[in-house]
């Protein structure tokens, strides 16, 4: 690496870097990932993790990483004026939490390479070695996602959808604790990453659920005009699972979906193809719209000037060939386009007003 950075590898160069996170034993392990990254690709610095979580201490030599753990609230809000106020400099998140348009001067500096990003099946130990399918007739199954519970419901109409909140310890313990779901549906990235993978009792491929926008992938969020921060973190891109999560986000763009109406993708990159499968669904899931599309993403190491500074719904990755960051872009927006030709819209505003009425 030839620029500011490359004097960390070398020990000539002294700044305090820190890093921003919610006080989640998830939020922690991810953040913690990034930093072990960090230290991967700048192997002549040392890594220390302080004992005190607040703040914790991630010191590299002369480079420091503070990682700040706040509540819940500071995973969006909070943590951006931190990141405004140059508080923090970077801020680990799972990508599919962060809008497809984020506040100005903030951009996604670093996609990691995804996580499965498909649902999980979790059952209630009494229910061990069962299936969604061989589960008793009126079985309740719990899920805070609009996305799942619309997609479920029409998939396997003989079960009951109620919801159920908390984060993933809480999630488990009301499965484990109590008889008031016989499973749950959670994110097999997140089990994963809590190295609780043993829970897993189904996979849900494409043909059940199709996942959420950026689901499975870490985004690493900087300031999108300190670029010696997001020159470091560049590298931590990973092109295949870019180009995937560019074209999701800029299908949710353009569709003005979010989390609040049932959206749901699966993408592929076979060879120099990128395929994008998005679909809409009513809240009870009986309205559907559903497509495929696909295009060409040559990915290589020609890299313009232009694509140093360009950004893709939110998205800079400067180390992507910008021919290959804007088709997987237009491929979103194309696909959106086609559904909303095909009364989309109506089924979302539908969508919206019915949750927004509960």
């Amino acid at each position: 690496m030839e620029g500011p950075f490359k004097y960390i590898r070398e020990g000539k160069f002294s700044r305090v870097i820190r890093m921003g996170t919610r006080k989640s034993q998830l939020a922690r392990i991810q953040t913690d990932s990034v930093a072990s990254r960090l230290k991967e690709l700048y192997p002549g610095v040392h890594l220390e993790i302080g004992e005190d979580i607040l703040p914790t201490i991630i010191c590299m030599n002369s480079l420091y990483i503070n990682c700040i753990i706040g509540e819940k609230s500071l995973f969006t809000k909070e943590l951006e004026n931190a990141l405004e106020k140059n508080e923090v400099d970077i801020v680990v998140h799972s990508l599919k939490d962060l809008p497809t348009s984020l506040p100005p001067g903030f951009t996604i500096g670093a996609i990691l390479q995804r996580e499965n990003p498909h649902d999980a099946v979790v059952l209630h130990p009494k229910n061990a070695a069962l299936t969604l399918d061989s589960l008793p007739e009126k079985s309740v199954i719990g899920t805070s996602s609009l996305r799942r519970a619309a997609q479920l419901k029409k998939r396997f109409p003989q079960l009951e959808f109620e919801n159920i909140r908390g984060n993933l310890n809480t999630r488990l313990k009301k499965l484990d604790e109590k008889d008031d779901y016989a499973a749950i549906i959670l994110a097999a990235a997140g089990l994963k990453r809590m190295g609780w993978e043993s829970r897993i009792s189904q996979i849900l491929g494409p043909e059940d659920c199709m996942y959420a926008v950026g689901q499975g992938a870490l985004a690493v969020e900087v300031r999108a005009q300190d670029k010696d921060i997001l020159e470091m973190v560049s590298v931590l891109h990973h092109p295949d699972t870019v180009l995937r999560c560019i074209s999701e986000r800029a299908f949710l763009k353009q569709l003005e979906g979010g989390c609040s109406v049932p959206v749901a993708v699966h993408t592929e990159v076979k060879g120099s193809m990128l395929y994008l499968t998005g679909a809409v669904y009513s809240l009870d899931g009986a309205d559907c719209l559903k497509d495929t599309m696909q295009t060409v993403v040559e990915i290589d190491n020609k890299v313009s000037e232009s694509a140093q500074t360009c950004e893709h719904v939110g998205v800079t990755a400067s180390s992507v060939s910008s021919s290959a960051l804007e088709a997987a872009e237009k491929l979103g927006m194309d696909l959106a386009n086609a559904l909303l030709n095909k009364g989309a819209k109506d089924i979302l505003t539908t969508a919206r007003k019915l949750n927004d009425a509960r």
